[in-house]
C-alpha cells in the first residue's frame, strides 16, 4: 500500500480553505482518481508540540493507493486539473511525500 502525503504549512500569510478542501477538492481527487483511490484523509492542524504554540501544517491530506505505479497511473490524465485547483483553496506551496505503508 502507497500513501501519498499533502502538506500545507503553517506560514506567514498563508490562506487555506479547509471547507473547500474538504468538500471540492478532494472530492475531485476521488473522482477522477476512481478505484485507484483506497483511501482519503484530510487532517486540520490545531496545535504544535509545544503547548500554545502554532501547528506545523494548516492540513495534510492523504490518499491510499496499491502501488505507486497504481497512483501514477490514475494521475497521469488528471494532473493538470487536480493541480489547477490548488489556486481555489490556498496560496501556499504543498508539499508532498509518497510513502510504502509498513503497519
Amino acid at each position: 500500500m502507497v500513501k501519498i502525503t499533502v502538506l500545507y504549512p503553517n506560514t506567514a500569510g498563508a490562506k487555506f480553505d479547509m471547507e473547500y478542501y474538504c468538500q471540492k477538492h478532494m472530492g475531485l481527487v476521488k473522482r477522477l482518481l476512481g478505484p485507484a483511490v483506497k483511501g482519503i484523509s484530510v487532517d486540520q492542524g490545531i496545535s504544535g508540540q509545544a503547548p500554545g504554540s502554532p501547528a506545523p501544517f494548516i492540513a495534510v491530506g492523504q490518499v491510499l493507493f496499491d502501488s505507486l505505479e497504481a497512483f501514477q497511473a490514475a494521475l497521469g490524465p488528471h494532473a493538470q486539473t487536480i493541480m489547477g485547483d490548488i489556486v481555489n483553496y490556498t496560496n501556499l506551496e504543498p508539499i508532498v511525500l509518497m510513502s510504502e505503508v509498513k503497519m
